[in-house]
């Protein structure tokens, strides 16, 4: 198995399951256009955001890591009438890309891109009331996803129920190296020890290859407090 496979089973899949979607793909050329890294998720990983947001019609939506806005176009047309997604993004050229990105495909007026470091703005959007939150998809910075764990956790709905997912934790496999001097990986091993020991999550990883390579992803629900 090799990443050209991958890459070309990935082709496969959009072009067979998925009609073209002008918003999408203006998205990912105004990303590039602007300098973005291509690290938004690919259109199968996108598709699986939307499709998971309409299983749970949610009210409230919190993601971390913005950049050009792409994954929250998909969780965006999860949301249920009158849903909102709070999405956090450090960067304010990204920021700005998204928000534009986000316009184009008319979601503009049910969705707040908020900028600056999440740590930092985290406790405002939880003093804001724009939650607690039905679904968490964690995409920024790999270093402090033990914090947005536990970010999403306290955001999370007293009665159970919330969605956490986490992108990027598989790692090209280097998250069962123990001595990995890595401070991503070490991240990440910090927060499956995290999520094994939460009473409250039913957790579970899925390993995922394709366009970007070998990765995967993380997903527990909450129970209540």
């Amino acid at each position: 198995m090799s990443e050209v496979l991958w890459s070309k089973v990935d082709d496969y899949l959009t072009e067979r399951l998925h009609a073209t979607d002008a918003a999408l793909e203006h998205a990912l050329r105004e990303s590039d256009r602007a300098g973005l890294p291509p690290i938004a998720v690919s259109p199968p990983q996108g598709r699986f955001l939307t499709l998971l947001a309409r299983l749970i019609a949610p009210a409230r939506v919190l993601e971390l890591g913005t950049l050009g806005g792409y994954s929250a176009i998909c969780l965006a047309r999860g949301l249920r009438p009158g849903g909102r997604l709070t999405t956090l993004e450090f960067s304010p050229e990204n920021a700005r890309v998204a928000k534009a990105n986000i316009a184009h495909a008319g979601l503009a007026d049910r969705v707040d891109v908020i900028v600056g470091a999440a740590l930092d703005t985290l406790p405002g959007v939880e003093k804001s009331g724009a939650g607690p939150f039905d679904l968490v998809f964690i995409d920024a910075d790999k270093d402090n996803y033990p914090s947005y764990w536990e970010w999403a956790l306290r955001l999370s709905r007293p009665e159970g129920g919330t969605v956490i997912i986490a992108d990027n934790v598989v790692r090209d496999g280097e998250v069962i190296n123990a001595e990995s001097t890595d401070p991503r990986v070490r991240a990440v091993r910090v927060l499956m020890d995290l999520m094994h020991k939460e009473p409250r999550a039913a957790s579970t990883a899925l390993q995922t290859v394709g366009g970007k390579g070998y990765d995967g992803f993380a997903m527990a629900i909450i129970g209540p407090k």
